[in-house]
């Protein structure tokens, strides 16, 4: 039987900076040379990787501190961000999770807004086992965050398909010895299982 490892952002939920700040800047081009350069795809990572918000935030401030109210804007309006689910692939997960079918995700998120992810969508929660990459300080595509969900329970790699939206995560699971699916936004995931052999 496949085993089925979901990733979550831009699978199963939605998620993008720009969904807060198109709301923050009237003018797109210098909201995308913030993102570039203050509120950061690196300095966001270091959260993924287990950097506590709180601390993230303030020395960012200190560094930009004539961007401290939109800097903050990106904890404490996180919710902003993930304006809701990805609704065909987690009614997709919800049918599967219905079957009984012990289902895996492999996350690149942070420890505080993994647990306001729970707690906003409850199928989070039912998954047969998780590694988030905070609770580990390692990130995808570190071979070592896919094996660490193949040791810590017990599940052979050649079994497992990976779901994921990033192309260099999917080659880190495939290095591994994995399965992988690449799903980008908009990709008919249930087409996708079916064309690799999962009954949905």
């Amino acid at each position: 039987m496949t085993v089925l490892v979901f990733d979550v952002g831009n699978v199963l939920i939605r998620w993008d900076p720009r969904f807060l700040y198109e709301t923050m800047f009237a003018d797109a081009e210098r909201m995308e040379w913030f993102l570039a350069n203050v509120c950061t795809p690196d300095w966001n990572l270091e959260m993924d990787r287990g950097a506590a918000f709180a601390d993230q935030v303030a020395a960012l401030c200190a560094r930009h501190p004539e961007w401290e109210a939109e800097i903050r804007a990106f904890d404490a309006r996180w919710a902003d961000m993930v304006p809701g689910a990805v609704e065909p692939n987690m009614a997709l997960l919800e049918r599967l999770l219905g079957r009984g079918e012990p289902i895996y995700a492999i996350t690149n998120f942070s420890r505080e807004k993994w647990v306001e992810a729970q707690a906003r969508f409850p199928l989070l929660t039912r998954f047969e086992g998780v590694v988030v990459s905070a609770h580990e300080r390692l990130i995808k595509p570190d071979p070592a965050i896919y094996r660490t969900l193949l040791d810590r329970y017990g599940l052979e790699a050649w079994r497992c398909l990976f779901i994921d939206d990033s192309e260099k995560n999917v080659a880190g699971a495939r290095a591994v010895g994995m399965r992988a699916l690449h799903c980008p936004l908009g990709f008919d995931l249930e087409a996708g299982l079916r064309e690799a052999g999962v009954e949905v």
